[in-house]
C-alpha cells in the first residue's frame, strides 16, 4: 500500500520499465525491458483486444497515464533509453503506435478506440501538453478516435494543485487541436460537467469518484438538467420520482 512494495517472498513480483529507474526511494528498481519482451507486450495488448471483442465490448479504451507502462516510455523522467524505444520523442511513443497498430488489426474500423494519456508529467523536463498535443497529430490517422487527459503519475515529486475541473484545460487544448477530447479531474456536478461540453472544452465527460459516490448520478443528473425522458431500467422503475 502507498509508497511501498509487496516484497517478492510475500507473494509480490519484479516490476519492468523502460528503464532501470526506481519510482522512489521506497520502491525497488524495475528491470529494464529487452526488444523482445516489448514484443510481447505490444502482442499481448492485442489478445487482449481480441477477448474484449469477444466478450462484446463496443467501445476500447488504451491507458497510457497515470506512470503505468505506456506513460512510462512516453515520459523523458521514465524512458532513459538508447535504442529505437528512447531518447527522441520519436522513439519514446513508438511502443504506443505499436501497440496502436496492433489492436487496430483485429478492432473494426467502425468500433472506437479511446486513449488516456497523462496530458502534462507536471515537471520541468517531462512529458508536456506540447508533447501531448504532437502525438495527438500522429495517432488521429491510426485510428485513435479520442483522447482522455488526465495528467501526472511518472514521478512522486511533480507539483499538481488539484480543485474543479483543474484538468479540463488539458481536453481543451486537445479539442482545439482537432483530436476529440475527454475532460476528467474533480467533475464532480451535472452543471459542471454541462459547461464543460457546451463551452466546447471537451467531447465527453469521464467521471470515477463522483460515480462511486453516487451510482445514481445519471439518473440525478438528468433531474437536475430537466431531462425527464430518461429510461429506468425496469428493476428501479417504481422509485422513479413524478
Amino acid at each position: 500500500m502507498g509508497d511501498s512494495q509487496v516484497d517478492v517472498a510475500a507473494g509480490g513480483w519484479d516490476t519492468v520499465a523502460p528503464s532501470a529507474i526506481a519510482f522512489s526511494e521506497h520502491m525497488r528498481v524495475p528491470t529494464a525491458l529487452s526488444v523482445q519482451e516489448i514484443c510481447k507486450i505490444v502482442s499481448d495488448f492485442r489478445a487482449g483486444a481480441v477477448r474484449a471483442l469477444q466478450a462484446g465490448f463496443k467501445v476500447l479504451e488504451i491507458h497510457g497515464a497515470h506512470g503505468y507502462l505506456i506513460h512510462q516510455f512516453l515520459s523523458p523522467l521514465s524512458n532513459q533509453r538508447s535504442d529505437n524505444y528512447g531518447g527522441s520523442f520519436y522513439n519514446r511513443i513508438r511502443f504506443l503506435l505499436e501497440i496502436i497498430a496492433a489492436i487496430r488489426e483485429v478492432m473494426p474500423e467502425e468500433l472506437p478506440l479511446l486513449l488516456r494519456i497523462s496530458a502534462s508529467d507536471w515537471v520541468d523536463g517531462g512529458w508536456t501538453i506540447e508533447d501531448s498535443l504532437q502525438l495527438a497529430a500522429i495517432l488521429q490517422p491510426l485510428g485513435v478516435d479520442l483522447i482522455d487527459c488526465s495528467s501526472g503519475g511518472a514521478v512522486p515529486y511533480a507539483k499538481i494543485t488539484a480543485g474543479p475541473g483543474y484538468q479540463v484545460p488539458f481536453a481543451a487544448a486537445m479539442k482545439r487541436s482537432g483530436m476529440p477530447s475527454g475532460a476528467v479531474g474533480v467533475i464532480v456536478g451535472a452543471q459542471q460537467a454541462e459547461a464543460i461540453l457546451q463551452n466546447k472544452e471537451a467531447d465527453l465527460i469521464f467521471m470515477a469518484r463522483e460515480m462511486l459516490r453516487d451510482p445514481y448520478f445519471p439518473m440525478h443528473a438528468a433531474q437536475e438538467l430537466g431531462y425527464h425522458e430518461m429510461k429506468w431500467v425496469p428493476q428501479y422503475e417504481r422509485a422513479k420520482r413524478k
